[in-house]
């Protein structure tokens, strides 16, 4: 755990409020300074937190010779000059997801963390969720044998309203918005921690449920970005994944994983978008029934009642604070966040051009 002389800031003050802030504060890092771009908001939030220091101006924050940190929690367009500012002044990172607009930008946030040799980490907490993890052991323990297919679906109706919602970057094509980045990047970086490099992707995009209404003058505009993807890949270890998900779909029914080999079959579902501290995991091999498995102690050492999200995402501070500590870069690195937005730009790719793209 880390001591209380190491200070971090904390740059976006939505989720960085909700998770970012808790979850650094709980195990052990001082939350020294914050920065948003609405000076009455990051107020509001610096009082509630108990956070000294409030800025407007992300660099001034980076700038700062008394912060060993920077946690980056804005929509993903400022991600990438922002990490390179931080990187370059000497700090450490830990970036929200997903990573980058795109894989270029990507691929120079990996070289600067790689020229800093500081640990630079993305927000995929959801690798430390019990029932992800134990798909991991048990992938690589060979209960399916060998693997073969990954089938995923997940269906929420957070855009099917009687009225259009509220535009947000989630809507903006600019802002790096859509839910294949939101929530999609999540289940490609499980993925990939699962079973390996991706090397062929096939994807489509689509909007059910396009507009949106502007806040300020209260038109009804059209949405730039995805409410509902599907996605083929292919593996360098062999096999495949597939996904489709939705924000458009009713009723809302969840998420639903199926990881299938020669001899058996995981399954694990989930109510909502993000994977539960207490979800488990079905298994049958060899033709057997389907039966509850034995989560391993120690998958979920605590929990945290204050934000679903919050136990799983203090596990990562703890794997940032152990790089911090021995100098490295804990999975997932930004080498992780590279590789995965090149899997959502192939996707994008294979949905305007129509074809499958090859990843090298």
């Amino acid at each position: 755990m880390a001591t209380r002389s190491r200070r971090v800031g904390v740059i976006g003050l939505g989720f960085g409020a909700q998770v970012y802030i808790p979850a650094f504060r709980a195990e052990g890092w001082d939350v020294a300074a914050v920065c948003g771009r609405n000076r009455a908001n990051a107020e509001q939030v610096a009082t509630k937190a108990k956070v000294r220091d409030v800025h407007t101006d992300a660099l001034e924050l980076i700038a700062r010779t008394d912060i060993e940190a920077i946690a980056i929690a804005t929509p993903p367009r400022g991600h990438h000059p922002l990490a390179i500012a931080a990187l370059r002044s000497g700090k450490h990172v830990l970036c929200e997801k997903p990573f980058a607009l795109d894989a270029a930008q990507a691929l120079e946030m990996r070289d600067a963390a790689n020229a800093a040799q500081r640990t630079a980490m993305v927000g995929h907490e959801f690798r430390h969720a019990p029932q992800r993890r134990f798909i991991r052991q048990l992938v690589a323990e060979g209960y399916v044998g060998r693997f073969q297919l990954c089938t995923m679906e997940l269906f929420l109706d957070r855009y099917v309203t009687t009225q259009p919602r509220e535009r947000t970057w989630l809507a903006s094509e600019a802002e790096g918005g859509g839910i294949l980045g939101a929530l999609g990047s999540h289940y490609i970086d499980g993925l990939r921690d699962w079973f390996g490099e991706i090397v062929s992707v096939t994807g489509s995009l689509a909007q059910l449920r396009p507009d949106v209404k502007d806040r300020d003058s209260g038109r009804i505009l059209r949405s730039q970005t995805d409410d509902t993807y599907q996605f083929t890949v292919g593996f360098a270890n062999g096999g495949a994944a597939t996904m489709v998900a939705s924000f458009a779909a009713t009723p809302a029914r969840g998420a639903r994983i199926a990881v299938m080999g020669d001899r058996g079959t995981l399954l694990a579902e989930q109510p909502g978008p993000n994977p539960v501290d207490d979800g488990i995991v079905l298994g049958s091999r060899d033709g057997g029934k389907f039966a509850t498995l034995p989560m391993p102690d120690g998958y979920m050492p605590f929990t945290d009642d204050r934000d679903p999200r919050l136990a799983c995402f203090r596990l990562l501070v703890r794997d940032f604070t152990r790089g911090v500590d021995e100098g490295c870069s804990p999975a997932p690195s930004f080498v992780d966040g590279w590789r995965c937005q090149q899997v959502l730009d192939a996707i994008r790719a294979s949905s305007r051009e129509g074809r499958t793209i090859t990843l090298t």
